[in-house]
């Protein structure tokens, strides 16, 4: 009998496509205009590395369907040290990711409601963050169901554009190479590009945080996780390259909404105003997610004993209510610090560690696929396996290259500063020593 109580396929897939699709493929194309077609080559290849990892976690679900999500997953194959270097990394990087959304959405905000501005931006973000906390209060299901609706919501305006791009090709195909880019092809160029796409990709291991919620793990989270990633690579390769083509290379690159400048050139005057209102959607959407997954996986450190054991106590709905409200209350001091004129230039930067963040569990679940072919586990065996072990960790490797090393370092350190509590969990969890008779 189905746990009505847990969540399935829809949820999970919703996951996915509703966590990789935030704020930053609203303003992708902006980023990406002065590299010209660079970033195409670069989108090409985030969105083959991006399919491998996705890969890459389907194999690991279905081959260990008991795991408790990534955690699990490194744990049993590489242990537990290398399990909680990743996790802590990735889960700082959660609350970090909420902060930088809920700021993001109140900016949308003030431009499809402009009489919002007389509020103090910063009591919108907090008020954003725990709106969502109290959503996920309700349990995971209650999450889910807000994530599949707003998923649903923001496909909206990319299925826009891409109408858009396929009614201009119909009616004016000249409009694309009236202007085509003229930066250089280069494989730094190349390399820079795909670093700053795989940001927005971040999320494709989404369907496994959850893992210990949802129905039938081994079949249902390999199934989203695929299907999810899948659908966000069909839609980013479109609505990429019609802007890219569209607009030319130096509007583009200056365009702060470049969707909505789209929509108002070749749609109609004030469309644009209509597609703000469907990124406020999706920020929330991915806010949504982030701080399911964040309470997720709060407790599941906790029930490995790497978290005070506090954080696994659950509500009446089963939501991780401790685990909820200290996410929710680091989330809203990295909304003050980025309404803070002294330190908005450090927050930002943070910002760009998170994709730094997220690579060390990118590369430990590779390695832990490795592992379970040479054990020779069933599901993990032959060639085509160990050649997406291979792949995926070659594209981590090579991601970690493109980023820089300044962004690494401090990831890096970001590890290291979760040792210590590492250490003292360890030593509370010492069996005591016998008594002498």
């Amino acid at each position: 009998m189905r746990d009505r109580s847990r969540i399935g396929f829809w949820t999970c897939t919703a996951l996915v496509v509703g966590n990789v699709i935030g704020m930053g493929i609203f303003l992708l194309p902006s980023s990406l205009a002065p590299y010209g077609f660079n970033a195409l080559i670069g989108w090409g290849i985030t969105l083959f590395g991006c399919l491998t990892l996705a890969r890459v976690f389907a194999h690991l679900s279905a081959a260990l369907p008991g795991a408790d999500g990534p955690y699990g997953y490194v744990r049993e194959t590489l242990g537990e040290l290398p399990a909680y270097m990743s996790m802590w990394a990735y889960w700082v990087s959660l609350w970090l990711t909420n902060a930088a959304l809920a700021t993001g959405v109140v900016g949308y905000l003030t431009v499809v409601m402009p009489g919002l501005d007389v509020v103090p931006p910063v009591w919108f973000a907090l008020a954003l963050v725990w709106m969502f906390v109290l959503v996920n209060l309700f349990g995971v299901r209650t999450g889910g169901v807000v994530q599949i609706v707003t998923t649903t919501l923001k496909l909206l305006p990319m299925l826009a554009i891409a109408l858009l791009g396929g009614w201009v090709l119909l009616t004016s195909p000249g409009s694309y190479v009236a202007h085509p880019p003229t930066t250089p092809v280069t494989f730094a160029g190349v390399m820079a590009a795909s670093t700053i796409a795989l940001f927005a990709m971040l999320g494709i291991e989404s369907a496994s945080i959850p893992a210990s919620r949802v129905n039938d793990p081994g079949r249902t989270i390999p199934r989203a996780t695929m299907a999810g990633a899948v659908l966000v690579a069909l839609i980013y390769v479109v609505v990429s390259t019609v802007p890219l083509l569209l607009l030319r290379q130096d509007v583009l690159a200056n365009a702060s909404a470049p969707f909505a400048l789209l929509m108002d050139r070749f749609g109609r005057a004030g469309f644009g105003r209509w597609l703000a209102l469907f990124v406020v959607i999706s920020g929330l959407g991915a806010l949504n997610g982030w701080t399911l997954l964040a309470g997720q996986l709060t407790r599941t450190m906790a029930d490995n004993g790497v978290l005070p054991p506090l954080f696994t106590r659950g509500n009446r709905h089963g939501a991780p209510a401790i685990a909820l409200l200290i996410t929710g209350v680091l989330a809203s001091v990295m909304v003050w610090m980025s309404y803070s004129r002294s330190l908005v230039a450090a927050f930002t930067f943070l910002t760009r560690v998170v994709t730094a963040a997220n690579l060390p569990l990118y590369l430990c679940c590779a390695l832990a696929l490795a592992v379970l072919w040479r054990r020779g586990t069933p599901g993990c065996s032959g060639r085509r396996v160990l050649l997406v072990a291979g792949v995926g960790v070659a594209y981590v490797v090579f991601a970690f290259v493109g980023i820089g090393g300044e962004p690494f370092v401090y990831a890096v350190g970001l590890i290291a500063a979760g040792l210590p509590l590492y250490v003292f969990m360890r030593l509370r969890r010492k069996p005591a020593a016998p008594l002498e008779a």
